[in-house]
This record gives structure tokens, C-alpha cells and sequence, in this order.
């Protein structure tokens, strides 16, 4: 005879499947970290939000995206980094929140391709700037991820584009052997910023090259730099 299941069995029964779900998150170490952050986070917080009592709040260490308010807003946590999972939906906190100068991005690339598609944060600007370290950093985010993993070093941005340098010849010119009547290429790649000033010399004479000879090319193309005579 069938007899329904009283409240606490059903309990006993959920907790039971949660703790089997738990040990297959461990027995496979594939399982993504945001999912069972998630999860973790909506097991912590239940159906609803608690009062808030800030002094009870644990202090996040080692947020190299700074910190970002919990789905509480009561306690300060990490932020998620640039390429992490993230909610698209403003109203939900599953993954979590994007840190500053970051915002939750869907490519729809992978829609295209048939892939899953995964919203990630992505940064808000892609122009380099210069860090007071003499640095140049792609943009403001992994500008920030260094100042927030060491910051005792103070570091401040000391103007937008890259900082200035001296040139440095990557790969010099070298010689070379040609049968006589064929073209012969030589290359240079300087980086340098503002972009360096080059000149070609023969050896044995003054002149600087191209110089009236018809023969004679240089070719100069962007970063980075390379010339050919």
C-alpha cells in the first residue's frame, strides 16, 4: 500500500540528494567553479535576504577586480575578473557581479558556431595607458588587476597611451649572400613609442638611402616597425 511521504522525510530525502550531488561535483574535477560558487551562494542565502548586520560580514581578500555588494547588498565580495562567467540579467546573482570598469558581455560569435553560449565579463575599454610603474598596459582592467594584487605599490595611471621608450632594435639587419643581378632584402624591427626614426647608411659613404638610386627601396610598415632595402 502507497503511503505519502511526511515533511520531514521529504526534507531527509532533498538533503540526501543534495549531498549525492555534492559528492559527484567532487568526483569530477571538471565541474565548472562558478556553478558550484552559485550554488553555493543560493544554499547560503535561501529564499530571502536576512537583516543586515555589516559587522558579522567576512572581509574579501585578493580581489583583483575589486569588490562588488552580495545579492543582499549587505557584504562586500569579489568581483568577477574580465573572462570570467557572469548573469546577464541585472536581477540575478548566480555567478556573480562584474568588477569595475567591466560589464557582462554575450558573444554572439558562439551562437554562430553552435557552441554554448557563455556571458562573460568583458572590459569596457581597449585603449593602452601608462602606469606610474613606467608600464604600459593593454587597458584599464589589467591595469587594475596589478594595482589590486599589489597594493602597496601605489600605483596610479600616469597618462593614457603607452608610456614612452627608448628604441630598441628587436631584430637587426644581417648579412647575406646573393647571386649577383637579384634583389637582396635586408629588415629592421625597432619598437620604440612615439615610433623611432630610422635610417639606412651603405657602409663606406655618407649618403643616406634610398638616395637617388633606382635601385634602391625602403619600405616601412606599422607595429612592428619594419624596413627593407
Amino acid at each position: 500500500e502507497a503511503k505519502p511521504f511526511s515533511s520531514s522525510c521529504l526534507v531527509l530525502y532533498l538533503l540526501s540528494l543534495h549531498w549525492a550531488s555534492l559528492q559527484l561535483g567532487q568526483a569530477f574535477p571538471s565541474t565548472s567553479d562558478y556553478l558550484q560558487r552559485g550554488w553555493q551562494r543560493l544554499l547560503e542565502e535561501g529564499e530571502g535576504c536576512a537583516e543586515c548586520r555589516p559587522e558579522e560580514c567576512p572581509t574579501p581578500r585578493g580581489c583583483l577586480a575589486g569588490t562588488v555588494r552580495d545579492a543582499c547588498d549587505c557584504c562586500w565580495e569579489c568581483a568577477n575578473l574580465e573572462g570570467q562567467i557572469c548573469d546577464l540579467d541585472n536581477t540575478n546573482h548566480f555567478y556573480g557581479k562584474c568588477g569595475e570598469h567591466l560589464e557582462c558581455r554575450l558573444d554572439a560569435g558562439d551562437l554562430h558556431h553552435g557552441e554554448v553560449p557563455e556571458p562573460q565579463c568583458a572590459c569596457l575599454s581597449h585603449l593602452a595607458l601608462c602606469g606610474s610603474d613606467g608600464k604600459t598596459y593593454a587597458q584599464i582592467c589589467k591595469f587594475l588587476e596589478v594595482a589590486h594584487a599589489y597594493p602597496d605599490a601605489n600605483l596610479t595611471v600616469a597618462h593614457e597611451g603607452p608610456c614612452e621608450s627608448e628604441p630598441q632594435i628587436t631584430s637587426p639587419p644581417y648579412d647575406t649572400w646573393n647571386i649577383t643581378g637579384q634583389d637582396v632584402i635586408f629588415g629592421c624591427e625597432v619598437f620604440a613609442y612615439p615610433m623611432a626614426s630610422i635610417e639606412w647608411r651603405k657602409d663606406g659613404t655618407d649618403m643616406l638611402l634610398p638616395g637617388d638610386d633606382p635601385h634602391i627601396s625602403v619600405q616601412v610598415s606599422g607595429v612592428p616597425r619594419v624596413l627593407d632595402v
